[in-house]
């Protein structure tokens, strides 16, 4: 038995893995995976370098926490493509979309760590000082008891008062935006903020090179069946809603299809060299490396003309 697990179930670009799992892509490789229903984000590079856990989808730069620039760890494709990261702001907020300078004066909330660091960075590049501009960024409240389901964070924040923005994964602004209370600003992937926003990152599978030396089949066909659904969710995003009323909340099952559609363009398990030396300029930037970290050594490239099918 094999295990996976992304970072945050919810989040479109990582739902590619999911959906690998739950469509029976893994199964058709000939890979018996069972796929954990958790927020990967707390422990997953933790389990991989632990042996508990065998793929995880996540940021492209997440593995750093446990294995030190990577060593030990390789990405064995993308899931998605470029930095996947959106700010929403409060619905009544009378500001120009894609403007960064109309976050000065507001309170933004965001997760802790990853996050909160790549928030910091992309307004910091921008341009933005904190203290001079009065951008105040706040813990993301999470009011969901089911921790994996963190959807209405940036909702909550607003509600409650606490922030006038909110940064985060797509089905998050989607949720804000069908309630009304939100809308959004800024979206990496297409080009906003400062220039090489959309380069700081990409999600990813990650495993470790003990996998992929001990069984190679097994690392291939990983690949294999993240190409599968990337094409298959491309094909038919309705598959989507058949994944999410499986595993998701009634509300975010409703949205994903409708988010698959919107990011079936970037769903394509390329990693190119701008796609790694953007990842290693942000993660140099942000002390997660003290230097960069060569192509064939973060990638797994010997699967790579496994990623066009």
């Amino acid at each position: 038995m094999h295990r996976l697990m992304v970072a945050d179930v919810d989040s479109p670009s990582y739902f590619v893995a999911t959906a690998a799992a739950d469509l029976g892509f893994f199964k058709e490789e000939g890979i018996d995976i069972e796929f954990e229903l958790v927020y990967g984000a707390r422990s997953g590079p933790e389990r991989l370098r632990d042996g508990t856990l065998h793929f995880f989808g996540g940021p492209a730069y997440a593995a750093t926490r446990a294995f030190p620039a990577w060593k030990g760890a390789k990405l064995l494709c993308a899931l998605s493509q470029y930095s996947y990261w959106f700010l929403a702001v409060r619905a009544d907020l009378d500001v120009k979309r894609g403007d960064v300078n109309a976050v000065k004066g507001l309170r933004i909330s965001s997760s802790t760590a990853f996050p909160n660091m790549a928030l910091r960075y992309m307004l910091a590049e921008s341009g933005i000082d904190l203290e001079r501009d009065n951008v105040q960024i706040v813990p993301s409240p999470s009011t969901n008891k089911n921790e994996q389901w963190r959807g209405r964070d940036g909702v909550d924040a607003l509600e409650q008062g606490i922030a006038d923005a909110y940064w985060g994964n797509g089905m998050r602004v989607a949720i804000g935006e069908g309630l009304g209370v939100a809308k959004l600003h800024l979206d990496l992937r297409r080009g906003d903020g400062p220039r090489g926003a959309r380069w700081y990152n990409f999600a990813a599978l990650t495993t470790t090179e003990h996998l992929i030396n001990e069984e190679p089949q097994i690392a291939a066909g990983a690949v294999r069946a993240i190409v599968k659904a990337q094409k298959a969710l491309k094909e038919d995003p309705s598959l989507a809603t058949k994944v999410g009323n499986r595993l998701f909340p009634p509300n975010e099952a409703s949205l994903i299809a409708g988010l698959v559609k919107r990011d079936a363009p970037f769903y394509d398990a390329n990693i190119s060299p701008e796609a790694i030396d953007g990842l290693n300029k942000f993660a140099k930037a942000n002390g997660l490396i003290s230097e960069p970290v060569p192509y064939d050594r973060l990638v797994a490239s010997q699967f790579r003309q496994l990623w066009n099918g």
